[in-house]
């Protein structure tokens, strides 16, 4: 039995809302490590480009691409909150506590 419901616009742009929010509060925290540091700014950019993808994939009317693409962007911001390269403190928008 196939219990897949569709993924209507209504869904779609609540995640779209979760995720820009998210992105609107993220700060990368400055750690002493070097390579720390430029894992922040890699995770915050890739989240940053699966968002802008997200948004290009929903204009084309591709709602199932567009959703995956905001579930790497909301990926790469929960990866980065737990490596705690983040400074973020929303247990309502990042998977940190």
């Amino acid at each position: 039995m196939n219990s897949t419901k569709p993924i209507t616009e209504e869904k779609l742009n609540k995640y779209f809302k979760v995720t820009e929010k998210a992105l609107k509060k993220v700060k990368i925290k400055i750690p002493k490590n070097v390579d720390l540091k430029k894992a922040a700014e890699d995770f915050l950019d890739m989240a940053t480009r699966y968002y802008r993808d997200a948004k290009y994939f929903k204009e084309k009317g591709d709602y199932i691409t567009a959703f995956a693409a905001l579930n790497y962007a909301h990926g790469f911001l929960d990866a980065g909150a737990r490596l705690k390269v983040f400074d973020v403190k929303n247990s309502k928008l990042f998977a940190s506590d």
